[in-house]
């Protein structure tokens, strides 16, 4: 397996010799430890790419959202779906050759801000590794999937969640988690990889004041929080995706999260940067010592991630050839580090954003313009916490020496909870759920929401971009055939020209994409892979959904005769009738009780986009059983856990009454026009942004 440092000079040394194999491997997550999701590979390519065709397609049994990365090693992918279960495919054929359930209680759905994916495993010396919903790093037997090893890597009890694939470092496994939101301390962990004992772990952020600091770097991160901070919330940072690797420097680079809550005047009332929230860590991996670090938005108070893609690549600064690590994280900038030292080298706007003007260059500091400050009123602010850029990863073709990015546009009303306080196992971020609700309530959606923008790292400029209508955007692959290959929600999958973003072939698969593509050899056939379905953060989905979400692998080659197989449509429902009393105060009081208890997954104003069930169309016999659903868990084996930690009986009646009076408007004037506008009506986000 190829752990190295990856430049350019080295990738361009490779296609000629990687082409002429029969069999080449997507190894590592990134296909290299440096993280390109570039591949040397010709075969397919712009003179050929009209012939592609489906080779074989796997059903994957979910009905969710699914983000893996696949791994090909010796001619066996390996992948993940939904609630964390892996298989293992013949890549050639498809056929299934082993499938492990690691039996994550179905509850555990509602800790996950966003949904209950799982973004690949990593495979080496004969043993699959990956992390479970539940916080388990668990390890299985390559040949056969059979169970080696499991270790809970979070407190039991916890609200923490791992939805990121694991890296392989050395003789070290890499995981991190997620749950910010939730109130959870962020950390990431080394273990052994063959008996998954823990090696050293990572904070990033520190511990209550009068707590020991379980390492050095954390008294730096100390003096930057308020001893008035928000201490019971955990204080967020937690690691849920990015990493990367250098063997040269023998640096292993991290992405920081969000904080807990957002609103950084009631985190650290007394001010402070907030170390390590938003930062790329490089550390040593065999003790996860800190070296250097970088804060992308120091006090953050968006939601504005450092957990993004980040890639290691050679880059021409101001003629100089230097050592770079680049990175889109969510808050609108592309960042170039020096990544033996941490030193910016630039960051320029990649998108639309009304937060912050410029980054200082001398001090490294987004310069803010205050149309981002909520803590005393609403501010709709840009980007929100969807991002510019958000978890679907680019890549980096050295040949063309641009990056593709799969950006956003978006806009978010962020208003302060006056009477916010922190409450376990809930949704801590400091907002006014309620408010958000109102202010949503008739929101018109922007026009070309996302995008595949091809950007020039070295001059910090972009040079084209394919326009999406479609909100849902998804991961980047681009190839030694000057091809960069990507789907997106609406159900395409599309290659476009390397060189101007030229459409050259696309494929209505039916199912809405956003995983990454990868591409690989099998006696001597190249082939490009990728996950289809639909679901991940609902503040991202706006979009309704016409057809049915079931998983499937698609896996194409040149000439390949494999029908795509039929999707059903979602069938029409009539929307639910009142069974019960309403009343008008009972249905105000659960208008609130459904805002802050379950918007974020059946949407605001119980409109969602249809990958979690709309609640206006619930059936009678949904209705017949509110009670037991909602209190007593009837439905926790599909993911729907019992509320009855936030809410009585009284309260579940009072939800009831809100979503039947939903229903019951569906077709009333303004709900038509709302609908008709939602379809045929959208603003340019330069209205907004400038």
């Amino acid at each position: 397996m190829l752990i190295s440092s990856m430049t350019s000079a080295i990738v361009s040394a490779q296609p000629a010799s990687q082409s002429a194999q029969a069999n080449v491997d997507w190894p590592l997550h990134g296909r290299t430890a440096g993280e390109e999701r570039f591949s040397p590979l010709t075969d397919i390519n712009a003179e050929s790419v009209s012939r592609l065709g489906l080779a074989w397609s796997y059903a994957t049994g979910s009905q969710r959202g699914l983000e893996a990365t696949p791994i090909v090693i010796d001619g066996v992918m390996y992948a993940t779906s939904t609630w964390s279960i892996v298989f293992a495919l013949d890549a050639k054929t498809g056929r299934e050759l082993w499938r492990y359930d690691p039996r994550v209680p179905r509850e555990t759905g509602r800790k996950a801000c966003c949904d209950v994916v799982n973004r690949g495993v990593a495979v080496h010396a004969g043993r699959v590794y990956f992390g479970s919903l539940d916080g388990r790093l668990i390890a299985l037997n390559a040949k056969d999937g059979s169970l080696l090893f499991e270790t809970r890597t979070v407190p039991a009890g916890g609200d923490y969640t791992i939805t990121g694939a694991p890296r392989i470092v050395k003789d070290k496994v890499i995981i991190g988690n997620g749950g910010s939101e939730y109130g959870v301390r962020g950390y990431f962990s080394a273990y052994n990889l063959d008996t998954g004992e823990l090696v050293w772990r990572f904070f990033t952020v520190p511990p209550r004041p009068g707590k020991p600091l379980e390492h050095e770097a954390l008294a730096i991160a100390a003096k930057t929080w308020s001893p008035d901070s928000d201490w019971a919330a955990g204080l967020g940072g937690t690691v849920w995706d990015s990493m990367a690797y250098d063997a040269e420097l023998d640096l292993l680079y991290v992405g920081v999260g969000n904080s807990s809550p957002y609103n950084r005047d009631v985190r650290s009332p007394g001010g402070g940067d907030n170390l390590f929230l938003t930062c790329i860590l490089a550390v040593r991996p065999d003790t996860g010592e800190l070296v250097w670090y970088y804060q992308t938005t120091p006090a953050e108070n968006w939601d504005y991630t450092a957990t993004q893609h980040m890639i290691l690549t050679g880059l021409n600064i101001k003629g100089v050839p230097r050592k770079v690590l680049i990175q889109a994280p969510k808050n609108g900038f592309f960042y170039v580090l020096d990544r033996a030292t941490g030193e910016l080298l630039s960051a320029e706007k990649l998108g639309s954003i009304n937060w912050a003007s410029h980054v200082d260059m001398q001090t490294g500091r987004p310069v803010e313009t205050g149309d981002g400050e909520w803590s005393k009123s609403t501010s709709f602010v840009m980007p929100g916490p969807p991002g510019v850029h958000n978890w679907h990863p680019m890549s980096f073709n050295p040949q063309t020496g641009l990056v593709y990015i799969p950006t956003l546009e978006n806009v978010w009303p962020y208003t302060a909870d006056p009477n916010y306080v922190h409450r376990p196992g809930d949704f801590n971020t400091g907002e006014d759920w309620m408010a958000f609700h109102e202010d949503v309530k008739w929101t018109i959606p922007f026009c070309k929401p996302s995008h595949l923008t091809a950007w020039d790292p070295a001059i910090g400029k972009p040079v084209w971009r394919v326009e999406h209508d479609h909100p849902v955007n998804a991961g980047v692959l681009s190839t030694g055939g000057g091809l960069v290959f990507q789907g997106n929600g609406a159900g395409f999958f599309a290659a476009y020209s390397a060189k101007d973003g030229t459409p050259l072939w696309k494929a209505e698969v039916g199912v809405g994409i956003m995983a990454p593509p990868v591409t690989y050899k099998v006696d001597g056939e190249q082939y490009i892979a990728v996950l289809a379905g639909i679901g991940g953060s609902p503040a991202i989905n706006r979009q309704n959904f016409a057809n049915d979400n079931a998983g499937q692998v698609f896996s194409f080659k040149l000439d390949g005769k494999s029908p795509i197989p039929p999707v059903t449509a979602r069938p029409a429902l009539p929307p639910a009738e009142a069974q019960i009393a309403l009343g008008a105060e009972n249905i105000e009081r659960g208008k609130g009780l459904y805002a802050t208890n379950c918007s974020r997954c059946h949407g605001p104003w119980a409109r969602s986009t249809g990958w979690l069930p709309d609640l206006r169309y619930s059936s009678r016999e949904v209705h017949d059983a509110w009670e037991s659903i909602v209190i007593g868990g009837a439905f926790k084996g599909k993911g729907m856990a019992s509320f009855a930690d936030r809410i009585d009986a009284a309260d579940a009646r009072a939800i009831q009454a809100f979503v039947l009076d939903r229903a019951s408007a569906i077709s009333s004037p303004g709900e038509r026009l709302q609908a008709w506008a939602n379809e045929n009506v959208c603003i340019p986000s330069a209205w907004v942004a400038d």
